[in-house]
C-alpha cells in the first residue's frame, strides 16, 4: 500500500492537470526502510521532445505501406527512416549520455530523470526496431522478385556465381581488410561508427593440444570499409541479384587468419555520441576552424551509444564489449534482417531500376512570375514580390538572381547566410565568380552545420581564399537564418534586392523540401537586411527592425507577444485565431501561452511536422487546440505564422521552429509578409496543409498520432499545390477555422 501522504498527492496530480506533478508511490516494508521504488507517475502537460520524434520516425516508416507506391519508393523511406535513426542516437541519445556519464541532472519533459529516460527511450526505440523489422520482413521483402531483383545470401548462387565472388574478394576486396586483434599486447582498437565490423573469436590450433592451457581465446576486429559496395551484383536472366558484400567476406574470413580456428564470426555496427559542444573563443578564427576540425576527428572515438548485432552471438565477446564501451542490453539490438538499411539506396540506384521510382513533376512558375519576368529579374523584381513555394515553384530564380549578380557589372556586393549547401553548389561557383569580378561578397558561413562541417570548412576556405568576406558563424551561437542581400547601382542611385526563406541555399534540396522563399526590392525589407548584416559583420546594435524579428534577441518575445495580443481580443470577444506550421514545437515558454490562449478561447491550428510537446485537447488545458503532422511525398520544411488579428492577419516567413535552441542559440529570422498577394498565398498554403486528408495525422493528448482518413474525396497537398490559380489565391481565408468547429475538408 502507498503511505497517505503519497496517496494524497497522486490524486491531487489527477485534479490539477496543468501543473507538472511527479508522484513517487513507495511501498512500505516492516522489516527494511525502502525495498524498491515504483514507476514514477507523471501527469505532465508535455510531452517528451526524444519520445515525440520517434513517433514521427513512426510516421515516415508509415510510408511504406502506402499501396500506390512502388517497391522501390517504399524502400526509400525504409532508407530515410535508418538514417534518421543513426542521427538521433548519435545526438540525442548522445546528449542524453552527456548528462549520465558525468552526473549531471536532467527531467525529461515526461518528468523523467535521465537514468530512468534512458531506460524509456531505448524501450521506445526497441519496439520501433522489431516494427520495422517485421514490416521489412513480412510486407516488403516478398515484393522484391516481382519487381525483379533479391537480396541473396552466398549459398543460394551457382557455383560460377560463388567463384565470381571468391575472385572479387581475392582481387579486391582481401586488399583492404585489416585484422585487429585485442589483448595484452594489443590496445583495444578504434571501430569506426556507422561501419559493418566483424568480431572475430579465435583460437590457436596448438593450444587446442595442450591440455590445461590457461583461455587462448583472441578478439580481434575487421571493419568493412565504406568506400566498398554494399553489394556485389548480378544480372540473371532479368533478375539483378544482390548478394550483400559482408556475406562475401564472411564465407572468404579464413584467409585473414591461417593457421589459427575460428570459434565465431559475429556482424554488428555501432554508433557513437557525436553531440559535442564547443568553448568558443573571441581569438583568431583560425583557432576556431581548428576546434571544429578537432571535434570532427573526436566524433570517431566518442562513447558508444548503440550496437545492433546478429542473432545469437558470442558471449564472451559481448561481455568484453558491454565492459570495454559501458553498455547494456536497452543498448543492443538484434537484427535479424539487413544489418544497415541505409544501404537500400544502392538498390534504389541501380540503372536497372531508374525508371521505377515516381518520375519528378515539371515545377510550375510562380503565380506572378513567369519565364519572361524571370528572364528580365532585376527589373521584374522591382515590380512586385515574389513569393516562390518550393519544390512547386522551381528554385532556379533564386540561382539566377545570384549568377546574374556575379555577372552584372552593376552589382557591388553581394551578402548572404549559408547553413547547408549542395555537393556541386551553384551558389559557391556564383560567389567565386563574383569576387573574380572585382565585387564585394560577405558570406556568414556556419561551420557548426551539424554533420555537414567538413563540407561548409572547405567551402568556406575555397571562398576565403578568392577574397570574400567570410565570416565563421558568431561565436556561441548558430547562424540558421536564409537572408540575402545584393546591392546594384542603377544610373544615380542603388537599388538593393533581397531574398528571405525558410530554407537552405541549396538546389538539392530544394527538390526535395518544401520551403518558402520572398524575392523583394521593397526598401523596408532591404533595409531590415542591411542593418542585419551590420550586426553579424560589424558591431551595430540596430534599436527596431521594421518586418524583421530575429534571435536571439527578441524573437521568443515576439513571438509570445503575438499570442498574447489573439489572447486579448479573445477575451474582448474579438475575432481571435493563431495557425503554424513549423518543423517542431518544444520551447515551454510559448507553449505556456498558447494554453493560457486556449483557456482564453481562441482557436488554433497547429501543423507540426516533427517533435511537438504540447499536448493537445486536454479538458481545462488546450482543448482549443488541434495538433496535425503532415508526412509524405515532399519533407515538409515550410516556417509560416498566421495570427487573425480581429479580422486583419498578421502573416510571417520564418527559417526557425518554435525551440529553445531557435530562440536562445541560434541567429533566425521571422519575416512580416505585408505585399497582400503574397499574404494570400501564405494563407492558402495554410488552408490547403488543414485541408489535407491524405498525409496527414492528428496529435491526440496521449502523444500517439491517429491517420486522418479521407472520407469521400481525397485531398493530397503534394499534388494540389501543382494546380493553383490565381482566383484560389484571392479567395484565401482562414476564418472559419477560428468562428466554428471545423471538419476535415474535402
Amino acid at each position: 500500500m502507498p503511505d497517505s501522504k503519497n496517496l494524497f498527492k497522486y490524486i491531487k496530480s489527477l485534479l490539477n492537470p496543468e501543473k507538472i506533478t511527479e508522484v513517487k508511490i513507495l511501498e512500505t516494508n516492516s522489516s527494511s526502510k525502502l525495498d524498491r521504488q515504483m514507476e514514477s507517475i507523471v501527469k505532465s502537460p508535455l510531452l517528451s521532445r526524444d519520445l515525440s520524434w520517434l513517433t514521427f520516425n513512426q510516421r515516415v516508416l508509415d510510408q511504406v505501406q502506402k499501396p500506390n507506391l512502388s517497391i522501390f519508393e517504399k524502400l526509400k523511406f525504409m532508407a530515410i527512416t535508418a538514417s534518421n535513426l543513426d542521427e538521433f542516437f548519435t545526438v540525442r541519445l548522445g546528449s542524453l549520455y552527456n548528462y549520465i556519464d558525468y552526473g549531471k541532472q536532467r527531467i525529461d519533459y515526461s518528468g523523467l530523470r535521465e537514468t530512468q529516460f534512458r531506460i524509456k527511450l531505448l524501450t521506445k526505440i526497441n519496439e520501433f526496431y522489431e516494427n520495422r523489422n517485421q514490416l521489412y520482413r513480412e510486407e516488403l521483402l516478398p515484393q522484391f522478385k516481382e519487381n525483379g531483383f533479391r537480396i541473396v545470401d552466398f549459398n543460394e548462387l551457382t557455383k560460377e556465381q560463388q567463384k565470381e565472388a571468391t575472385d572479387y574478394f581475392d582481387s579486391a576486396v582481401f586488399p583492404m581488410l585489416t585484422p585487429m586483434v585485442y589483448d595484452q599486447t594489443h590496445a583495444f582498437p578504434i571501430l569506426l561508427a556507422k561501419n559493418l565490423i566483424l568480431g572475430v573469436v579465435t583460437r590457436s590450433k596448438k593450444s587446442l593440444l595442450r591440455a590445461g592451457e590457461d583461455d587462448s581465446r583472441k578478439l580481434s576486429f575487421v571493419q568493412i570499409p565504406n568506400n566498398l559496395p554494399k553489394f556485389h551484383t548480378y544480372i540473371v536472366n532479368d533478375e539483378v541479384l544482390f548478394l550483400p558484400m559482408e556475406r562475401i567476406i564472411i564465407e572468404n574470413v579464413q584467409k585473414l587468419y591461417r593457421n589459427v580456428k575460428i570459434e565465431s564470426v559475429d556482424l554488428f555496427r555501432i554508433l557513437r555520441n557525436a553531440d559535442f559542444t564547443l568553448e568558443e573563443s573571441d581569438d583568431i578564427e583560425a583557432d576556431f576552424v581548428d576546434e571544429i576540425k578537432q571535434k570532427i576527428k573526436e566524433r570517431k572515438v566518442g562513447r558508444v551509444v548503440s550496437m545492433v548485432i546478429e542473432d545469437e552471438p558470442s558471449n564472451w565477446m559481448m561481455k568484453i564489449l558491454k565492459k570495454r564501451w559501458e553498455i547494456d542490453e536497452y543498448n543492443i539490438f538484434v537484427n535479424k534482417e539487413l544489418m544497415d538499411f541505409t544501404r537500400l539506396w544502392q538498390i534504389i540506384g541501380h540503372p536497372e531500376f531508374k525508371d521505377e521510382m515516381t518520375a519528378v513533376r515539371n515545377v510550375v512558375p510562380a503565380l506572378n512570375f513567369d519565364r519572361e519576368k524571370m528572364q528580365n529579374i532585376f527589373s521584374s523584381l522591382k515590380e512586385q514580390d515574389v513569393l516562390l513555394h518550393h519544390p512547386f515553384n522551381n528554385f532556379e530564380p533564386v540561382l539566377q538572381l545570384i549568377e546574374k549578380a556575379a555577372e552584372d557589372p552593376q552589382v557591388m556586393s553581394i551578402k548572404l547566410t549559408i547553413y547547408r549547401l549542395a555537393k556541386n553548389s551553384r551558389i559557391t561557383a556564383a560567389l567565386l565568380k563574383a569576387a573574380e569580378n572585382g565585387k564585394h561578397v560577405s558570406a556568414l558561413f556556419e561551420i557548426k552545420a551539424r554533420f555537414d562541417e567538413e563540407n561548409n570548412i572547405r567551402e568556406a576556405e575555397r571562398l576565403q581564399k578568392a577574397g570574400c568576406f567570410v565570416i565563421y558563424g558568431i561565436g556561441g551561437v548558430k547562424t540558421h537564418t536564409k537572408l540575402m542581400l545584393i546591392v546594384r547601382k542603377e544610373g544615380n542611385k542603388v537599388v538593393q534586392y533581397a531574398h528571405m526563406a525558410s530554407g537552405n541555399y541549396n538546389e538539392d534540396t530544394s527538390k526535395l523540401y518544401t520551403d518558402i522563399g520572398i524575392l523583394t526590392t521593397n526598401p523596408n525589407y532591404t533595409k531590415d537586411i542591411s542593418e542585419f548584416f551590420n550586426v553579424i559583420t560589424g558591431h551595430s546594435e540596430p534599436q527596431e527592425y521594421k518586418y524583421l524579428i530575429t534571435s536571439p534577441r527578441d524573437m521568443r518575445a515576439s513571438v509570445i507577444e503575438l499570442i498574447q495580443n489573439e489572447t486579448r481580443n479573445a477575451k474582448a470577444g474579438k475575432p481571435a485565431g493563431i495557425c503554424i506550421k513549423i518543423n517542431s514545437l518544444e520551447d515551454k515558454e510559448t507553449i505556456e501561452e498558447l494554453y493560457k490562449a486556449s483557456g482564453a478561447g481562441v482557436k488554433i491550428e497547429l501543423i507540426v511536422r516533427g517533435i511537438c510537446c504540447l499536448r493537445p485537447g486536454r479538458i481545462g488545458l488546450s482543448e482549443n487546440i488541434r495538433v496535425k503532422s503532415i508526412v509524405g511525398h515532399y519533407l515538409e520544411h515550410s516556417r509560416i505564422f498566421y495570427f487573425h488579428n480581429n479580422g486583419d492577419p498578421k502573416v510571417y516567413g520564418s527559417s526557425a521552429d518554435i525551440m529553445v535552441r531557435s530562440f536562445d542559440r541560434r541567429i533566425e529570422s521571422i519575416f512580416e509578409i505585408v505585399d497582400e498577394f503574397l499574404k494570400k498565398q501564405m494563407i492558402l498554403i495554410l488552408k490547403y496543409n488543414l485541408k489535407d486528408n491524405y498525409n496527414s495525422y492528428e496529435l491526440k493528448q496521449s502523444g500517439e498520432y491517429e491517420k486522418i482518413e479521407a472520407e469521400g474525396n481525397v485531398f493530397n497537398i503534394h499534388d494540389e499545390f501543382y494546380n493553383l490559380t490565381k482566383e484560389e489565391v484571392a479567395t484565401a481565408d482562414l476564418t472559419k477555422y477560428f468562428t466554428k468547429e471545423v471538419e476535415t475538408e474535402v
